[in-house]
């Protein structure tokens, strides 16, 4: 069943185009920090928060970052966890993830069976979603044993992503990594487009309007943006990119 903030992002996205999401890592970041970067991304004209970390684990920390932006946004705080730590009652929904090209049953299927009842328990909105790393995909694909799609291979992005809609999921992830110089090629994009009905999320290597730009015409629904928000003064390059990608 669709819940209430996965038909907000349909809405959205309906409304303006390509949307940008804020990735937030609760690690490392202190209350200030949070405070300042939400507020200028918001103000930046952003449609969403995710909250996550690949390696993310003092649940502490994620409790207490997720209260904080709860307190001064009105903007859909979405977990995007990479383990069963990465949950907090203090969100208002969780994307529901599977690593599909991970080596490991651990991270496609057994993680999501442990996290279930605690998502149930905090009453948090699912969005069922298929996580497919493209490249070595940094941090994320060390720690989720994934087995990097070639960017050269758009055709088996394309399968997987279609595996995952045949299964029920209505969100597909392709992630290039945090802080990766190069982001996922158009034409693989362009791949997973014409193949998967779903709302298209692509991360990893967004910094300039022009990439975003390339990225929302092959197709991306929702484009995230992480890495340039840790830069000094980094709201007048986020402005210009939701400018670009907006219909």
């Amino acid at each position: 069943m669709v819940g209430t903030i996965e038909k907000r992002l349909c809405n959205s996205i309906k409304e303006n185009g390509t949307i940008c999401f804020a990735l937030i890592d609760s690690e490392g970041i202190s209350k200030n920090q949070t405070i300042d970067t939400i507020k200028k991304a918001e103000k930046a004209g952003i449609h969403g928060i995710l909250i996550g970390g690949s390696t993310a684990t003092d649940q502490e920390e994620l409790n207490s970052i997720t209260k904080i932006i709860k307190s001064i946004t009105t903007l859909p705080i979405i977990l995007f966890p990479g383990n069963i730590t990465g949950i907090s009652h203090n969100a208002d929904a969780i994307f529901f993830s599977s690593l599909l090209n991970s080596d490991n049953p651990y991270f496609i299927i057994q993680a999501q069976m442990l996290s279930a009842p605690i998502i149930k328990k905090y009453n948090l909105e699912a969005i069922p979603m298929g996580y497919i790393t493209i490249g070595d995909a940094g941090t994320i694909g060390y720690i989720g044993n994934a087995r990097g799609i070639s960017p050269k291979k758009g055709n088996i992005a394309a399968m997987y992503a279609l595996a995952a809609q045949y299964m029920g999921m209505r969100v597909i992830y392709l992630e290039a990594g945090s802080g990766v110089n190069k982001p996922i090629p158009s034409i693989l994009i362009k791949k997973v487009r014409s193949i998967f009905d779903g709302i298209l999320i692509v991360g990893g290597g967004i910094k300039s309007p022009e990439v975003a730009k390339e990225i929302s015409s092959a197709g991306a629904d929702i484009i995230v943006i992480g890495t340039l928000l840790e830069k000094k003064e980094f709201e007048n390059n986020l402005e210009e990119i939701i400018k670009v990608i907006k219909k």
